[in-house]
């Protein structure tokens, strides 16, 4: 019998994951969505440094090889950051660099999750975010940027993939 795979809890025992849908059960590590990394970009024919760069915040280096694997087999380059120090000067540095933000909400330091959204959207009013956590996602209809989406800790990897790609597939206005 195949183990679901589940972000931020693969060690739950089917009677643990049985409250969950099908479509989330039916993922697997043998099953998951899209392509090995290096098979992704050669048969895209572009590089590693082509892709759309998503900036990733995750503290937990688990979570992190997670979430880098799944963006990876969608098609993008996760950049990641274990902090929200770190992650608001990646975007103080270079804003232009990052296509969207990916961050858990308690992380190392004293910056969370919400404060790192609300600098990149005091760089970018358009700029898409996507919150991931396990136990403050209540929290979000009133501490979350406006046009995000919030994914509840577990999720299955393809919900990440088809959160950012449905922001990113929204656009920003062009000036």
């Amino acid at each position: 019998m195949r183990r679901p795979y589940f972000l931020g809890h693969s060690d739950w025992s089917g009677d643990q994951a049985a409250n969950f849908p099908s479509s989330l059960l039916n993922i697997s590590m043998e099953q998951r969505p899209g392509l090995p990394r290096e098979v992704t970009t050669k048969q895209l024919g572009i590089s590693v440094e082509e892709l759309l760069v998503i900036l990733v915040i995750e503290d937990d280096q688990n979570v992190q090889g997670i979430v880098e694997e799944a963006l990876t087999d969608g098609g993008f380059g996760p950049a990641i950051a274990a902090s929200g120090e770190e992650a608001v000067s990646l975007l103080k540095g270079d804003r232009s660099k990052y296509r969207a933000l990916v961050t858990d909400i308690n992380l190392l330091g004293r910056l969370d999750g919400w404060h790192v959204a609300r600098v990149a959207r005091e760089i970018d009013p358009n700029f898409p975010v996507v919150y991931m956590s396990g136990k403050d996602a209540e929290d979000w209809a009133s501490k979350g940027v406006p046009r995000s989406i919030m994914l509840a800790k577990p999720f299955a990897p393809v919900q990440l993939v088809t959160a950012v790609s449905q922001l990113l597939n929204i656009g920003t206005p062009t000036a």
